[in-house]
């Protein structure tokens, strides 16, 4: 399951239509496999610790972390590189 929080949806309304397309098509891959090499998954370190990153391609990042259940994937951020750890 899927979950996206409203600091999600905040990010996401400011990004451009190209951009939104690119976060859709990612989140539905990501649905079908996760670990689809495409999407270029890692762990974060440092305060991001227990979070995720996913590309949407170029600079676009989607942030999420697994619930306990490691089912449940929450999204919390959308931006580029420079958005979210600048």
């Amino acid at each position: 399951m899927i979950k996206k929080d409203k600091r999600f949806q905040k990010d996401y309304e400011k990004l451009q239509p190209n951009e939104k397309i690119r976060v859709k098509n990612c989140l539905l891959t990501f649905a079908i496999n996760p670990y689809t090499p495409s999407l270029r998954r890692h762990a974060l370190k440092g305060e991001y610790l227990g979070y995720y990153s996913i590309s949407a391609g170029g600079d676009l990042r989607l942030h999420y972390y697994e619930e306990n259940d490691k089912i449940t994937f929450v999204f919390v951020r959308v931006g580029s590189h420079s958005d979210l750890y600048g």
